[in-house]
């Protein structure tokens, strides 16, 4: 063994050693029912606590209670200098903008529409329409920017009907507005009027004097009010509009504080955002839930991407959160940076009591960088949390609230969730249904799809499979075991779990590939269309000048020679065929929004991928020279 390995493993088990910060979790407590039929009923014997009757009552008590705390910031104009705005302020805000959207005649039959990214104006806006009982619909950029036909952006806009439509900058979406029909509606706008469509600013709004009609409406929200429509897209392709309520949201908020209980004397938390809230964990769980906390949200304009995420490194050399939650391929060049600049990991550090992540599976290899990062500069290990869920439960239905040694679970259900676990037929693997207050009530305006979402006992059929990580003690929790939906089989009849396999080979592969689909019914084997990580390969193939074309790139020796170790690795520890790769293709073309191959949460539609690249499925079993034999 060389001396790098042993020194390695030294390093990991000094780590492992290390205790956890002290953070007060809720109890493991849950109770599993057995029927006859092989379905288990898993639920919490914690009783879920008393809950707020609306979102916009949490902008009010901290408004009361702290009005000169900062809610919200943002980098603005040329100088990128913070743009502040307090719980006070922001009430006083908002009130003029529900007065504003009052006297138009907004109400529950005529919603919002919000094309642009995170906010203040976006975060203002949203309360406003909650306190108007204007349902508001956050549509994903992607719609309107990257959309070429802007199809997506046009169904959801017929779908709803909205009476307002709200752009950050009018520029950058005149495209998208006009491949709108936008008679009767009133535009919106705060940084540049739009080109050729009328359009209000943002100023008239915020200028309006609230009267007695404003609490008026605040008073006659209901626990069913509709707060949001937030889209998703499914196996069709085209967006569904979820119905998020007031009451959903509200109950999902209290479970997640009950979950990690926060004491008096605790400082409010500080969160750097960037997850977007036309996404139900971004808009939900992380916007949200720190205002219920009465936290301040720093606006991260940054992104986990190549050009991007150099925002964020500027932010947090600035801002010390106190929980911090990002997706693997976040987290990958995040401990690059804290590895390479002490002063960065020593601010990131020093508040920080938790971490969380989302989206898919972090590879162990990122855990234990990030965990060693932590033992360095605070002496603790930090809990990596994780949840479970979908647009349609709010999102949270079940979470890691424990300090664990492991990565890849979905924890324990939320106290007032049921989950279902049907057999699959395959052993110790389970569909996951559940049940709860934080379920939708359906889908806006399509009681079809509503209909088969549900099974006959009322249980959400969310489609994902989990097990349990000892099938003897369900405090241990359950382990993500992919989507039932996408999964297939083989000529040999095998079924091939498409979640698990895809997330394995991505982390087997990390960071060749950034994403993949799995490939096919109906074959001998099991092999991959991947999604490359260009920046990846660029620094893997030493062409830091990007000298090399895409092709060039994808073609080159030391990236092919990463993949196909990394793969010929997890081929070696894979339980049979169905878990094994053995022909891989690297694509040039990205996913396709409007070829319905990435959904508006980020994640690639596995049915709409192989549909729309069939030629390429067939080259991948033809074989040939563009084609990876994986050992």
């Amino acid at each position: 063994m060389s001396t790098k390995v042993l020194w390695e493993e030294k390093v990991v088990d000094s780590v492992l050693r290390a205790p956890f910060k002290p953070v007060e979790f809720l109890s493991r407590d849950v109770r599993l029912d057995r029927r006859p039929d092989g379905t288990l009923l898993l639920r919490s014997n914690h009783k879920l606590k008393p809950y707020e009757r609306h979102v916009p009552a949490f902008l009010a008590r901290w408004a009361a209670a702290a009005p000169e705390r900062i809610w919200l910031a943002q980098r603005r104009g040329p100088a990128r200098e913070w743009l502040k705005v307090t719980y006070g302020e922001a009430k006083g805000q908002v009130d003029a903008v529900t007065q504003a959207l009052l006297d138009r005649g907004f109400g529950p039959e005529k919603p919002i529409m919000i094309l642009s990214s995170n906010s203040i104006e976006f975060a203002l806006l949203t309360m406003a329409g909650m306190q108007a009982r204007a349902p508001v619909a956050p549509v994903s950029p992607a719609y309107s920017i990257l959309s070429q036909d802007h199809a997506k952006l046009r169904y959801v806009f017929d779908l709803i009907r909205p009476g307002l439509v709200f752009v950050q900058n009018g520029e950058i979406y005149a495209g998208a507005l006009a491949a709108l029909d936008l008679a009767g509606v009133t535009v919106v706008h705060v940084d540049k009027a739009p080109p050729q469509t009328q359009s209000l600013p943002w100023s008239e709004l915020v200028s309006t004097r609230p009267t007695a009609a404003v609490a008026q409406s605040i008073a006659a929200i209901e626990p069913g009010t509709i707060g949001k429509f937030l889209f998703t897209s499914g196996s069709t392709g085209m967006p569904k509009a979820v119905i998020n309520t007031q009451e959903m949201m509200c109950a999902n908020i209290a479970m997640g504080q009950m979950a990690r209980t926060r004491h008096p004397d605790e400082p409010p938390p500080v969160n750097l955002d960037w997850l977007p809230w036309n996404h139900t964990m971004g808009g939900n769980a992380t916007f949200q839930g720190n205002l219920a906390e009465g936290g301040t949200t720093w606006i991260d304009d940054g992104k986990p991407l190549p050009g991007l995420f150099e925002e964020t490194l500027r932010n947090l050399r600035e801002i010390s959160p106190t929980s911090f939650a990002n997706v693997p391929a976040g987290y990958a060049m995040l401990a690059t940076a804290l590895e390479k600049d002490d002063l960065l990991a020593e601010r990131f550090f020093r508040n920080l009591n938790s971490l969380a992540y989302g989206g898919a599976t972090l590879p162990h290899d990122l855990y234990e960088r990030m965990e060693a990062l932590a033992v360095r500069h605070t002496g603790y290990r930090l809990p990596f949390i994780t949840g479970w869920g979908a647009t349609e439960t709010a999102p949270t239905a079940t979470s890691v609230h424990w300090a664990s040694e492991r990565v890849g679970l979905i924890g324990l259900p939320y106290p007032g969730v049921q989950l279902k676990l049907v057999p699959t037929g395959e052993d110790g693997r389970y569909e996951v249904r559940l049940r709860s207050v934080i379920v939708t009530p359906g889908y806006y305006k399509r009681p079809d799809l509503t209909a088969a979402a549900f099974d006959e006992e009322g249980f959400y059929k969310i489609g994902d499979a989990a097990r349990f990580v000892d099938s003897h003690d369900p405090n241990q929790g359950l382990i993500f075991d992919g989507r039932v939906v996408e999964d297939f089989k083989l000529t040999s009849g095998t079924f091939v779990l498409v979640g698990t396999l895809r997330a394995n080979a991505i982390a087997a592969a990390s960071p060749v590939l950034q994403d993949a689909v799995v490939c096919a019914p109906d074959r001998e084997y099991v092999g991959l269309l991947g999604f490359p990580n260009i920046a990846a390969c660029r620094r893997i193939a030493g062409d830091t000048g990007s000298a090399l074309t895409i092709a060039q790139l994808l073609e080159h020796p030391a990236v092919i020679e990463m993949l196909k170790g990394g793969l010929a690795r997890m081929n070696a520890e894979g339980r049979g065929s169905s878990m094994q790769v053995r022909r891989v293709m690297l694509m040039e073309e990205p996913p396709s929004v409007d070829g319905h191959e990435i959904t508006d949460k980020g994640y690639i539609n596995q049915r709409a991928t192989l549909e729309r690249r069939k030629a390429l499925v067939e080259r991948l079993y033809r074989g040939g020279a563009d084609v990876i034999e994986i050992n």
